[in-house]
């Protein structure tokens, strides 16, 4: 199955441009299997997004992206903002307690060199970043990042080699042209949260850039 784990929708995502119902049906006309509504510190009601996903007949679930001292973190799991998910310790005591996951979301934002992947500069940047103490707590990184260039997603992924964490895809849409660039390839069939949550335990995936052909 393939699976969009990253992408937002107005007005609860402030900087996206499409709503929920032209999401899915964008998600759904790109040729995916499944969308993640992760809005920006803001929880979807499960019974609204079970709504919208009965609307259109198509597997929507419901997560967040959460701005954390750490970086952003796709958290998959929880259903609720609570005081001190900011802190990363006391987000992933949260998660671990409801037995959800974390990924860490666009990671080459926070270190990638401006001189992109210079020779000189890349061993110090990958050396700052396997520092940052929220990726050990995440089942993966999102490798394959849709508003991402090349250079962009081959630092992630160089990072998640280091760190020896599988990588994940997300479009991170915020309007229609984002839809269906990246994605991540389940092996075994998710027909809910739960089922995402196991499958992104047992590592049964792979992130995949679609602008490159795979995944159509």
């Amino acid at each position: 199955m393939l699976i969009d784990l990253h992408a937002h929708t107005k007005p609860l995502s402030w900087d996206s441009d499409i709503t929920p119902d032209e999401l899915v049906e964008s998600t759904k006309a790109a040729g995916l299997d499944g969308i993640c509504l992760t809005e920006h510190d803001y929880f979807w009601d499960p019974a609204e997004a079970r709504a919208l996903a009965e609307r259109h007949s198509f597997l929507v679930l419901p997560a967040v992206e959460l701005n954390t001292e750490n970086g952003h973190i796709l958290v998959y799991g929880l259903d609720k903002y609570e005081y001190g998910m900011h802190i990363i310790g006391r987000l992933a005591a949260m998660v671990e307690a409801a037995d959800g996951v974390m990924i860490a979301a666009h990671p080459y934002r926070r270190y990638m060199p401006w001189h992109h992947l210079d020779e000189k500069d890349l061993p110090p940047a990958m050396e700052r970043a396997a520092r940052n103490p929220a990726y050990r707590r995440c089942v993966a990184l999102e490798t394959r990042h849709g508003r991402a260039n090349r250079q962009q997603n081959a630092f992630s992924e160089m990072l998640s080699d280091l760190l020896s964490l599988p990588g994940t895809g997300g479009s991170d849409s915020h309007q229609r042209d984002h839809v269906g660039r990246c994605a991540t390839l389940f092996q075994r069939e998710v027909r809910d949260i739960r089922d995402l949550i196991g499958e992104l335990k047992a590592g049964r995936f792979q992130a995949v850039d679609r602008r490159d052909g795979a995944g159509q």
